[in-house]
């Protein structure tokens, strides 16, 4: 009975997620016949519970609209995510750890004990890494205006403060990205006929207008991919004690992709841009700049050419020693 009821609360977390699943498919994620999924099934519809068959191509299973399932329906692996989750968001949203830390104690202990304790067993702290390069994290309320407003599909004014100073924007918001420890807004701006990728952190939403705008198919197919292949996406170079620059013989979007987080790309060429990092030292500003393989000319300040010079004859000495 017990093996049961822990198999039919997992049935029900599944058909929770939205999806519409077959029964094959859910025999598979249960590791059930697909004769006990359907008596199962059955058993959830005898509680109260719709459970919707869907016929054609594409059919199977899914949890009516109407229905509410009960607060907290997790198996082992989302009482895992959940926990990482709310213990990690606080590196990059600002004004969010006492609500995170109270939303975690929520949750354990509204779960069964077979998955608090899995909850439980995942103590997270999240430590800066100099090579992830992140940003302060970001404020909470202004990425839950923009949510909204990408889930209402309303049209989004904002005070934006780029390098030419502040200007106020209208905006069709799509989505969010976090990438490199940094929010971005992927939307499109109409007066200028344009899509763009805006630091979150350079916005300051308005009041909301209300007004409805149409979706549009993001460029590439993929706002992740927008985001990383767009080099003026608003970033600005890190305050790293060593910052120089150099042009880099690569289109702009390969270098934007590649960048480390706190660096600059701005287009020159179709095959050239000038790249503005910064690193903890300049031994370790001239290494990321051989990361990309191709001819770097141009490079400011002196010190980072030195320091490619002393790579140089390190790299030559480390060689003749080898033989």
């Amino acid at each position: 009975m017990a093996a049961t009821s822990a198999r039919t609360l997992k049935l029900l977390s599944v058909l929770g997620t939205g999806a519409t699943l077959t029964a094959e498919e859910l025999a598979t994620r249960l590791g059930a016949s697909v004769r006990t999924v359907r008596r199962d099934i059955d058993t959830l519809r005898e509680l109260g519970y719709d459970i919707e068959a869907v016929r054609g191509v594409g059919g199977g299973y899914r949890l009516g609209r109407a229905t509410r399932l009960p607060p907290v329906v997790f198996d082992e692996d989302q009482a895992v995510a959940a926990a990482v989750a709310l213990q990690t968001v606080p590196a990059v949203l600002s004004g969010i750890r006492g609500n995170a830390a109270r939303a975690l104690t929520t949750l354990r202990q509204a779960m069964p004990a077979r998955s608090r304790v899995h909850a439980e067993a995942f103590t997270v702290s999240a430590a800066r890494n100099y090579w992830e390069f992140p940003a302060a994290p970001i404020d909470a309320e202004a990425v839950g205006v923009i949510g909204d407003a990408i889930h209402r599909r309303h049209v989004l004014r904002a005070d934006h403060t780029g390098e030419d100073g502040p200007t106020t924007l209208t905006l069709e918001p799509h989505h969010l990205v976090v990438w490199a420890a940094r929010w971005y807004l992927v939307a499109f701006e109409p007066d200028a006929d344009r899509w763009r990728a805006m630091r979150v952190d350079r916005l300051e939403p308005r009041m909301p207008t209300g007004r409805t705008f149409d979706r549009r198919d993001v460029p590439h197919g993929d706002p992740v991919a927008f985001v990383m292949s767009t080099h003026d996406r608003g970033d600005t170079p890190a305050d790293w004690p060593c910052r120089g620059s150099a042009l880099v013989a690569l289109p702009a979007p390969v270098v934007a992709r590649f960048a480390p987080g706190g660096s600059t790309v701005e287009h020159v060429t179709d095959s050239s841009c000038r790249l503005t990092l910064g690193a903890w030292s300049w031994a370790g500003l001239a290494g990321l700049l051989l990361t990309f393989d191709a001819d770097v000319t141009d490079i400011e300040p002196a010190e980072v050419r030195q320091a490619l010079r002393s790579l140089r004859t390190r790299i030559d000495e480390g060689l003749g020693h080898t033989g």
